[in-house]
């Protein structure tokens, strides 16, 4: 199956040198380049692609609200770039409901990756974007409301959401859990689906809002 894909950055050498790297892969297709986020809006509703790779700093509307409509209206999941100049809006990004998140200085093996795995409905934080931001903005106090979600899960899907929330893969969590990785894919769909959570970056989300971590707290 090919991935189709629409890329939006209001730097034309950006956005055409992630075009260049994407469209040369034999499963991957961009349908469509824009300027800013409310042409990437438009061309997701036109073009229905699988993923839209989105800027975060554009004109007329920004990639997060770009984000936001699209992860509202559409099926199509989408991955944001970012320099570290603009780390504050990761935070905001994520609850957008952005499927991944990657610095614009990325290789060209790990941009394709990316959007393969977040078309395969999985989701993507670069290693030197996650712990620390993820941390830093759910570093804000747990309210009772927040906390009482977790009533909903069992305690070993409790366990799963904590293993989540420090980064664990499937095959990390198993083996701490010691069960097969198969059982673990249920206890991880379980969780997001009793908490209504997207994706594992929502659950990392999840698990420092309803203080099951603590930020800044040991992985």
């Amino acid at each position: 199956m090919t991935i189709r894909v629409v890329v939006a950055d209001d730097q034309e050498l950006v956005r055409s040198g992630f075009a260049l790297i994407l469209d040369v892969q034999p499963d991957i297709e961009v349908v469509a380049e824009v300027g800013d986020g409310a042409q990437a809006v438009d061309a997701v509703r036109r073009l229905a692609p699988d993923v839209a790779l989105l800027d975060i700093r554009m004109p007329h509307l920004d990639g997060i609200e770009a984000c936001r409509a699209i992860s509202a209206h559409s099926a199509c999941r989408t991955v944001m770039l970012t320099t570290f100049d603009s780390e504050e809006y990761v935070y905001e990004a994520l609850h957008a409901g952005a499927s991944g998140f990657l610095l614009k200085d990325v290789r060209r093996d790990d941009l394709v990756h990316a959007v393969r795995v977040v078309a395969a409905g999985d989701s993507l934080v670069a290693p030197s974007v996650a712990r620390r931001l993820i941390a830093e903005f759910t570093s804000r106090p747990a309210t009772p409301a927040a906390a009482g979600r977790l009533d909903a899960l069992t305690a070993r899907e409790r366990e799963t959401l904590l293993l989540l929330g420090r980064g664990l893969s499937n095959a990390e969590i198993a083996a701490e859990l010691t069960v097969s990785e198969h059982t673990v894919k249920t206890h991880v769909g379980n969780v997001l689906a009793k908490l209504g959570l997207r994706d594992r970056i929502q659950a990392v989300i999840c698990a420092y809002e309803t203080g099951l971590i603590s930020a800044g707290a040991p992985s």
